[in-house]
């Protein structure tokens, strides 16, 4: 059977005009900024609305393979499956980074009949606040370099700056560079580097700020550098907050765009959640809340990272709490867990599928028994599934105690969500209380531990001398009590990606901290991850196109 591709489905879709859904949703006319025909600014004053929120549930995976998950599209999917059955639902999403875009992931609008729409415009610049958060961080880059030219009056060491520039492109040749060269007039050399703007702290405070005023606040105490005497300096220091906010006032409001089947959704922020706290802005998750009865949100790659994340740094920081989890998986992802090869995916495996099965497991006992909410598991359907396979998968989630439901969104939309809104529905009526994975009060290394532990199933944590010394010191400049923002593999639940499965044994390295005073969390880096990732061989930019008529091909 040949399949339509997610572009092709995006471009036969009759979107609404993005005024008229507003009107459905009741947005009034007044807090719309429209961006063309098809997406919108939503103002803040919105969120004044007094209706009542709507109860939250957080989509999830299974931890990632080449095989895929659909999270993204399940979520867009089980939306459109809730309004199916008669539900008032709203979607809240995180923006694509052109990284990915460009590199080996595609697009990240969902897919199939899933999808949210204008996909191209979602995937490549959509309403430019991607632009303005490296705007803003190059910016305050260019300040800091400056003020060391011009004289360095707060004394700041440039062995100890901390502060990376940003561009949102997988480009690994700006990973570590020599910066300043040329002469006296072209600044101090020093070395330098590039993080992929999701990856940046301007990215994080954007996503977590409920306010203008909130924003100024929290850019104020990013941390740029220490000075000889070790005294951390801040952007509010060198007086750059205040313009970092005026390029971000647009940025920070959510965007409005809407699924294939017209459910509203708010597509905003999009930190990476390896190596940031991977989850959509608080400001659209809460809009999102005045919209729909019932709002699906996702967090980025497994439950380890993302929904821990979700958990622990947003739900802590903005008072939310989730009435529901959903944990995505896959028949052939499993098989992949389990040891299976790729050109055997498609066949029958009972044995592979029953190795992988654990990873699967694992992931709903963080949910269930790390955070007490209730779960349920939904099985993105591929045609080469078997019903002895569906049937295994069902009976050892079962004796968990979670329900099993079948996703076929990518090939019905709604109607393949219905089965899977009915079972989320049923969760939301469920008594339960958001545990957290760690206590703020504990230590760095206390904290940093019980996610290795409760989390990760490792049997702890072990920090470097480096990360020790730097724990010590975050310790006594006071921010000991922060939230921590875990930097690991998505590709297992160690820190080594060749560990698929549900690995024993292992021990969880961290190499260094770094300190995100105005996000509000403490970075712990394991292995190898970096914050400025890489193109592929066969980098997906080079099947990407556009025609004189400027429809573009080769999305995915």
């Amino acid at each position: 059977m040949t399949y339509k591709t997610d572009i092709e489905i995006a471009h036969e879709a009759r979107p609404l005009p993005i005024r008229e859904l507003a009107a459905r949703c009741g947005i009034n006319e007044k807090y719309l900024e429209q961006y063309g025909q098809n997406k919108a600014k939503v103002a803040l004053p919105f969120l004044r609305d007094p209706r009542p929120d709507g109860k939250l549930i957080l989509v999830t995976a299974i931890t990632p393979t080449p095989a895929g998950e659909g999270k993204t599209t399940t979520t867009v999917g089980l939306a459109d499956g809730l309004r199916r059955i008669g539900k008032s639902a709203c979607v809240a999403l995180r923006e694509p980074s052109l990284g990915p875009v460009f590199g080996v992931k595609g697009g990240a609008a969902g897919g199939g009949y899933a999808q949210v729409v204008p996909m191209e415009d979602i995937n490549l610049h959509f309403t430019g606040d991607f632009h303005a958060i490296g705007a803003a961080g190059n910016l305050l880059a260019a300040v800091l370099d400056n003020h060391i030219q011009q004289g360095n009056a707060l004394g700041i060491d440039p062995k100890t700056i901390v502060w990376k520039r940003s561009v949102d492109m997988n480009d690994r040749q700006l990973r570590s560079i020599v910066s300043g060269l040329g002469g006296e007039k072209n600044g101090c050399p020093r070395e330098d580097g590039f993080e992929i703007t999701v990856a940046s702290e301007v990215m994080a405070v954007l996503c977590l700020s409920t306010t203008i005023a909130d924003m100024k606040q929290r850019l104020s105490r990013m941390i740029v550098g220490y000075t000889y005497g070790g005294v951390p300096v801040t952007a509010g220091d060198l007086k750059a907050a205040g313009a970092m906010a005026a390029l971000l006032k647009d940025a920070l409001k959510p965007n409005l765009v809407q699924t294939l089947e017209h459910t509203p959704a708010f597509v905003h922020g999009g930190p990476f959640a390896n190596i940031a706290h991977g989850c959509n802005s608080v400001l659209a998750t809460r809009m999102a809340r005045k919209l729909g009865d019932y709002v699906v949100t996702e967090a980025g790659f497994g439950a380890d990272l993302g929904a821990e994340k979700f958990f622990d740094i947003k739900c802590r920081a903005a008072g939310l709490s989730p009435s529901a989890v959903v944990v995505v998986a896959t028949v052939r992802a499993l098989k992949h867990h389990g040891g299976a090869r790729k050109a055997d995916w498609g066949l029958e495996d009972l044995a592979a599928l029953e190795r992988g099965l654990p990873n699967l497991l694992r992931h709903v006992e963080t949910v269930t028994g790390v955070f007490g909410l209730p779960c349920v598991v939904a099985v993105n359907r591929f045609p080469t599934d078997t019903e002895a396979e569906l049937a295994l998968i069902e009976e050892k989630c079962r004796a968990l105690g979670v329900p099993v439901a079948l996703s076929e969104v990518w090939e019905k939309g709604g109607e393949g969500g219905m089965a899977l809104a009915g079972e989320v529905v049923k969760l939301c009526e469920q008594p339960s209380t958001l545990r957290f994975a760690y206590a703020l009060d504990q230590s760095i290394e206390e904290k940093i531990d019980a996610i290795c532990k409760k989390v990760y199933h490792a049997d702890g944590a072990v920090l470097l001398p480096a990360a020790k010394t730097q724990a010590e010191k975050l310790t006594e400049l006071g921010f000991g009590a922060l939230p921590i923002c875990m930097a690991k593999t998505q590709y297992s639940f160690s820190d080594d990606p060749k560990k698929p499965g549900a690995p024993e044994g292992f021990t969880v390295t961290v190499r260094r901290l770094k300190v995100c005073a105005g996000a509000g969390f403490i970075v712990a880096y394991t292995g190898d991850i970096l914050t400025m990732p890489g193109l592929p061989k066969v980098p997906a930019a080079e099947n990407i196109d556009v025609d004189e008529n400027g429809v573009i091909t080769g999305l995915f």
